[in-house]
């Protein structure tokens, strides 16, 4: 498809067969920039996600100094000595990786920086992070004294020091404590409180950063950190891994579609990516998944429920529960209360989205309950504006009795410009206007 229409028609029904290739990790191309943009150095970033929220940070790199030049292939990155104050307000759009990776780094420019984005972006809460700048002796305030952008920070008085956080609403606040962290003249210790969710993107900052030489200090179960003052990032030639987030929605889709579907460019082994789990996922709800080589094959079987506990993948949610709705049994997926304060409430979002095509769904406090074995049907549908629910229906779509119209499809560019060409590779039948 050229550019991605608003409504999407998908004819169920048909099986998928073929193999496409992952698209770039939209996680490890945010980090990997951020770290990038701190060298003084000149950095190069081979098969970048060029998706709506990595077009984001790039502009919010730019506006602290760094250089980010694309020439049909990689991206390559001048760094900054010093964080350069803005000359205009820092709109992070829709990406809450940007925001909150970015506002720690603004902390070291000397002046009053200020952090806003697009309306979505404005719901979702940076309390936490506000109050840990604080801490460490930046002034950052909620401009509408709610907790929520716009973000308004005076830099140049980052002390360093200890500072406690909540790690149960965004991993992506340790992370940029990290990234302001490794520039900062003086050193900093991070308390998270009382566990870390989503730890292995913790994880994933941390070795992007080890690979422009910044030196941290973790334990075992990453609830405290401490990074010494007076570092200098060097240069690094990334390779950006393919993305098992979006990935995850083909591999569900060859899951519950009678068919045959394999994704490659895929780090089969070591995978920093805390959703590559999606693998083992879906073992467990007796998927036929192969991986191995850099590829990832599922072939339909028949699937069982079960629980799944989202503290760490909760961008796995959407696409599992899809899968839930067409495997025997009852399916309970818990600690992802995280997902009501996404681009949507993506909780009641998809529960509402995929009872419209007989799904047996309720969502509850932390999670959902799905009885399998719907009998799926198409109807018209709606992604509230948030890309993962967008995906979601899409994959229903694809093995629901008959046509459904997906709403607000466009949405799908905030992380997988190209999904929809995808699928259509692998066989579904898909149009658009």
């Amino acid at each position: 498809m050229l550019g991605i229409p608003e409504q999407v028609t998908i004819r169920g029904g048909q099986p998928l067969d073929g193999s496409v290739h992952a698209p770039p990790s939209k996680s490890h191309t945010h980090r990997a920039l951020i770290a990038a943009s701190l060298s003084p150095e000149k950095s190069w970033i081979h098969n970048p996600s060029l998706c709506e929220d990595v077009q984001a940070t790039v502009q919010a790199v730019e506006a602290y100094g760094a250089e980010v030049i694309f020439e049909n292939g990689p991206l390559i990155v001048s760094g900054v000595d010093h964080i350069r104050l803005p000359n205009n307000v820092v709109d992070c759009r829709e990406s809450g990786s940007t925001m909150r990776f970015v506002t720690p780094i603004l902390a070291h420019a000397e002046g009053i920086s200020v952090v806003t984005g697009e309306a979505s972006l404005r719901r979702r809460p940076m309390q936490p992070l506000i109050d840990s700048l604080r801490q460490l002796g930046v002034e950052c305030y909620s401009a509408r004294k709610d907790g929520r952008p716009p973000l308004v920070l005076f830099g140049g008085t980052y002390k360093g020091g200890k500072v406690r956080i909540v790690g149960d609403i965004s991993s992506q606040f340790i992370s940029g404590l990290l990234f302001s962290g490794s520039i900062a003249g003086e050193p900093t210790s991070i308390e998270v409180t009382p566990v870390l969710e989503s730890a292995p993107y913790v994880g994933m900052t941390i070795k992007v950063l080890k690979c422009h030489g910044i030196q941290i200090d973790a334990n075992v179960d990453m609830t405290r950190f401490s990074i010494d003052g007076g570092q200098t990032p060097s240069s690094y030639d990334h390779v950006i891994e393919g993305d098992y987030s979006s990935a995850a929605f083909l591999l569900a889709a060859g899951a519950i579609t009678g068919s045959e579907v394999g994704v490659f460019g895929l780090p089969t082994e070591r995978s920093s990516q805390g959703d590559s789990e999606v693998v083992s996922l879906l073992r467990g709800m007796r998927a036929d998944v192969h991986a191995d080589g850099g590829t990832v094959r599922v072939r339909s079987s028949r699937l069982r429920g079960m629980k799944i506990d989202a503290s760490d993948c909760p961008d796995l949610v959407p696409p599992l529960a899809v899968v839930a709705c067409c495997a025997e049994g009852t399916t309970k997926i818990v600690n992802a209360q995280r997902l009501r304060m996404k681009e949507s409430n993506r909780l009641k979002a998809l529960s509402s989205e995929l009872s419209k095509m007989g799904a047996k769904i309720c969502d509850t406090d932390d999670g959902f309950e799905i009885v399998g074995r719907s009998l799926l049907k198409g109807a018209t549908v709606n992604s509230h504006g948030d890309h993962r629910v967008a995906m979601s229906c899409a994959v229903a779509a694809l093995a629901a009795k008959g046509e459904t119209i997906l709403d607000g499809a466009g949405c799908v560019a905030k992380s997988y410009p190209s999904f929809f060409d995808d699928l259509k590779t692998l066989g579904g039948d898909i149009s658009g206007r």
